[in-house]
């Protein structure tokens, strides 16, 4: 791989989240299985609280809609009739959360609970989000050379703050310039890529995409912004065809900036 010479049209640097400045095993093996564990302690815990409510609300609604599909788990509405009812209800969202994350759903009333259990748990210090070493240095290193910087990710822009807030690295918030989520469109779909780049106020040629997934990375090459794909430890393999046609990094340090020699 090597370095990397980046183009000099380049002002901007978007960085996918999970495989790319973060391993994959922390999203795994950390964060999700964090839901799983505790997603009914956090509802007895929470339930009266306006916020859990309105996150019930919204998984109640997504039920509904899923109410065709295959194992959807429906959560009936409280009457008031005591503690065991409640209990009852409970357990049917922890059973609806479990099956929409079994199927790795991405839906909005899903990622708003998950996004409340994780700002939870950063703040009280359960959990911390892990970075590759390499990547503050060559963050600060791209800033001082006048890149911004910017996240894009499907975890919401909540989840991303918590993750770069609460870091391995201390709070690093200031190293970004601003943050996208799947609010913006799918990271598959080229004209998510044109937002970003009309959102900052430059050309897509503009922007180099740093991922680890090549689906996404065609997504934003097809809207001719200027791709990097990431190999990290516990990343996806490439296929020989991607392998030879797409610039690969396996470190941020390969990134080489004209502007600043």
């Amino acid at each position: 791989m090597g370095v990397l010479p980046v183009p000099a049209e380049v002002r901007a640097i978007l960085l996918d989240i999970e495989g790319t400045t973060t391993p994959i095993a922390f999203v795994q093996e950390t964060l999700f299985p964090y839901i799983k564990d505790n997603v009914k302690e956090y509802l007895r815990a929470h339930w009266e609280e306006e916020e859990c409510q309105r996150d019930v609300g919204l998984l109640r609604k997504q039920a509904q809609e899923d109410s065709g599909l295959d194992g959807a788990v429906p959560i009936p509405l409280e009457s008031g009739s005591g503690e065991e009812e409640l209990e009852r209800v409970i357990q049917a969202v922890v059973d609806n959360v479990h099956w929409q994350m079994s199927l790795d759903r991405k839906t909005t009333a899903l990622k708003q609970l998950q996004g409340h259990m994780w700002r939870a748990a950063y703040a009280t210090g359960h959990v911390k989000g892990e970075i590759f070493e390499d990547v503050v240095p060559a963050i600060r290193k791209w800033r001082e050379a006048g890149m911004k910087v910017y996240i894009y990710s499907s975890g919401s822009i909540e989840a991303q703050k918590l993750l770069f807030g609460y870091s391995t690295e201390g709070d690093i918030l200031e190293l970004f310039d601003g943050h996208f989520d799947t609010k913006i469109g799918p990271k598959v779909e080229s004209e998510s890529y044109r937002r970003i780049a009309a959102s900052i106020g430059c050309a897509t040629n503009n922007i180099l995409f740093l991922t680890d997934v090549p689906r996404e990375a065609n997504a934003a090459e097809e809207a001719d912004t200027h791709v990097a794909v990431v190999i990290r430890p516990g990343n996806a393999g490439l296929t020989d065809d991607e392998k030879s046609y797409y610039s690969l990094i396996s470190s941020f340090t390969e990134l080489f900036l004209p502007s600043s020699t």
